[in-house]
């Protein structure tokens, strides 16, 4: 059984994904190729106007560091369905992070996040560079809708750029054929996903099943499924290895959003780039906040309706929030889960038709440093 920190006794290997990254050095490669394309997009923006330099600069800076776990779940895909690592395939899955970083700008706009990996979101940069113009020339327009709406538009460039990024990564035109139906069901999943994460936190009410379902469609398939069905697609992977990732894959991403939901709420700030605290300003209707608010007394229901998803919350109240969570068990409940879905995923793993021991052994080491505490 895996400990409640997410490490597994079955498999003591990496618990970081440092460690896992020693055995290649996936995230020197994926910066690489992104500050290659980059470099491209500048020179072509800079045609149209000077103006856009902001636009490549942010997205210069939106996509460095991170923990590249999608490129890292799409290049062992490739691996493990037996594909050449001498073939560009650290520049496909390079589309993977670009596509990451699109929905990562879209979702600090409409969560109204100030941070994002320790720097100003998207948004609240754009919305700085206006206010620095116009306090210099004592003119300009509103600086907040200026920020939304330039980092909109930062993130439909990075969707653009993600599907260019993969059909320009050098892969012939049947293996990028057969990947592509994969690349677009993760686009449309990501979206539909956080259309449901709208709805659920505009509804106000704690609904388990769209909690899971939201935990499926934007993290689950988007993090590891599909990433891992992109890679095996351009290694040449049949129909039963695409379906024992899938066995693999999606508890493993819904354990890996578990921990991640359970960081947003108790994580340190260092590590996870956000201020403690941030989901529970925003209101974040997780599989977390949804099992609390089945299983709290009358009283504890009573204060976590008064504050939850309140922006103005101080460190106290986090702190009355973050004792719900663990009095109502909601926090050994998601421990729980993360548990049986990381097994479930590893059990999946053993039972694999994949060939290539070291395939096997970084996958298995990915879920466990994954579901790590340590990210």
């Amino acid at each position: 059984m895996l400990k409640a920190t997410g490490t597994c006794a079955r498999a003591p290997g990496p618990t970081t994904l440092r460690d896992v990254y020693a055995e290649a050095d996936i995230p020197t490669e994926i910066q690489r190729a992104l500050t290659s394309f980059l470099d491209i997009q500048q020179e072509r923006l800079a045609a149209i106007g000077p103006e856009l330099e902001e636009q490549v600069q942010a997205a210069r800076d939106a996509t460095s560091g991170g923990k590249r776990l999608r490129p890292s779940f799409c290049y062992w895909g490739f691996r493990a369905a037996g594909g050449n690592p001498e073939l560009p395939i650290l520049k496909a899955a390079a589309s993977l992070e670009m596509l990451h970083v699109s929905a990562l700008v879209h979702d600090d706009v409409m969560d109204s996040s100030d941070v994002r990996r320790g720097a100003p979101a998207a948004h609240r940069r754009f919305e700085a560079l206006q206010r620095a113009r116009s306090a210099a020339s004592g003119t300009g327009g509103d600086p907040v809708g200026f920020g939304i709406g330039a980092a909109i538009l930062l993130g439909d460039l990075c969707l653009i750029w993600a599907d260019e990024m993969m059909h320009t990564s050098g892969f012939d035109a049947a293996s990028l054929a057969s990947a592509s139906k994969f690349f677009d069901a993760v686009r449309v999943e990501v979206t539909a996903g956080q259309y449901l994460d709208l709805v659920a936190q505009a509804s106000g009410e704690a609904d388990m099943d769209r909690a899971l379902r939201v935990l499926r469609y934007k993290a689950a398939t988007y993090t590891v499924e599909r990433p891992l069905h992109i890679g095996a697609a351009l290694g040449g992977g049949g129909q039963h290895l695409i379906d024992s990732l899938s066995a693999y894959g999606l508890p493993l991403g819904e354990a890996f959003q578990l921990r991640d939901d359970l960081l947003g709420v108790f994580g340190d700030p260092s590590k996870t780039g956000k201020p403690a605290g941030d989901d529970l300003r925003e209101g974040k209707r997780t599989v977390l906040t949804a099992y609390a608010v089945e299983h709290a007394s009358e009283v504890q229901l009573a204060e976590f309706d008064r504050l939850f998803g309140r922006p103005d919350l101080d460190s106290d109240e986090i702190q009355l929030l973050r004792e719900i969570l663990q009095d109502s068990r909601a926090v050994q409940a998601c421990e729980n889960l993360i548990t049986e879905r990381t097994e479930d995923a590893l059990d999946a793993l053993d039972r694999a038709p994949i060939d290539d021991e070291t395939s096997r052994k970084a996958l298995a080491d990915l879920a466990i440093a994954a579901t790590s505490r340590h990210l």
